[in-house]
């Protein structure tokens, strides 16, 4: 399936925009991401691609339209306002309409070369109606649900291993059969009420590597054999990261680079296409946080390289 080329990569520049130094969401990480890529030589211009504004018959597929204009024309009530924890500018409409074509994007182009990756996404917190928890559009579940119905997709497996449950993602996709929603996240952590994925596996404060990557191992295969998905959503959060301030679990840099190569390397021996998108990853350095985030990318090259 994977033609001898860099892993095809979406980005654009309007994830990263001028935002407030102090607030505690990493707006500049997106950019860093990128830049970093091509200073390792993983990105370049035969291999970058660029999504355009998602249309809104797409966004409203898993949300609702007052909701969704509510939104774009800054009509947002302070509590709105205050459960999206994002202050509401122009440049955030704009991000947020892009970022759910970005993560299609790449599931098309996962479906020709096997694999790609989305240097932005994995919006789990947002619901039908509200944003939540710095996620306003659900770019996996609009995702979904457009393969769904504009493909022949019949099964899609989004395999979410962000430190949160993805709450959002699970409510809006409950009564969607043709899509496996798995949680692999911290039981003690955000959103203090969680919702029902298809499988929720919840982790214990403090899990270490050996312990974690068990889990993450078995789980995905289990579901790979059983739920025979045609498509792959890896929310590869790095949130999970021992240093991470909103984390709680106690995972190494090499337990996150184990962690993707065992997942890249499981889909593509069953020769299922991938697409990943980064999740969550909360640090004042956003240069190391950047590189944490890269570790999905470089183990989707070397995966791929060698099949």
């Amino acid at each position: 399936m994977y033609t001898p080329m860099l892993v095809p990569l979406v980005t654009h520049p309007a994830y990263s925009y001028p935002f407030p130094a102090k607030h505690r969401f990493p707006m500049d990480k997106f950019d860093l991401l990128h830049r970093y890529l091509r200073e390792q030589g993983l990105a370049g211009s035969e291999n970058t691609f660029r999504p355009g504004r998602c249309k809104a018959e797409l966004i409203q597929l898993a949300h609702c339209a007052n909701y969704v204009s509510d939104f774009i024309d800054g009509r947002f009530t302070p509590e709105q306002a205050r459960r999206m924890g994002l202050p509401w500018s122009e440049g955030l409409v704009r991000r947020t309409c892009i970022s759910p074509a970005g993560t299609l994007l790449a599931a098309h182009l996962a479906l020709k070369f096997g694999v790609a990756c989305h240097l932005a996404g994995g919006t789990h917190h947002a619901h039908r109606d509200f944003a939540s928890g710095f996620c306003i559009f659900n770019d996996l579940a609009i995702s979904a649900l457009a393969l769904l119905r504009y493909t022949q997709l019949k099964r899609i497996l989004i395999f979410d291993v962000d430190v949160h449950q993805g709450d959002g993602t699970a409510r809006i996709l409950e009564q969607e059969p043709g899509v496996f929603t798995c949680s692999i996240h911290c039981e003690k952590n955000f959103p203090v009420r969680k919702a029902r994925s298809d499988l929720d596996v919840n982790l214990q404060v403090g899990m270490g590597d050996d312990a974690y990557l068990a889990v993450v191992a078995d789980t995905f295969s289990d579901l790979l054999l059983q739920f025979k998905p045609d498509l792959v959503l890896y929310d590869a959060g790095v949130d999970v990261f021992e240093g991470d301030p909103l984390g709680l679990l106690n995972i190494s840099l090499r337990g996150i680079a184990e962690r993707d190569r065992c997942v890249l390397n499981l889909a593509a021996r069953v020769g299922v296409p991938i697409a990943t998108v980064i999740g969550g990853g909360y640090d004042r350095d956003q240069s190391a946080l950047a590189r944490r985030h890269a570790i999905c990318v470089e183990q989707a090259a070397a995966v791929f390289k060698t099949l």
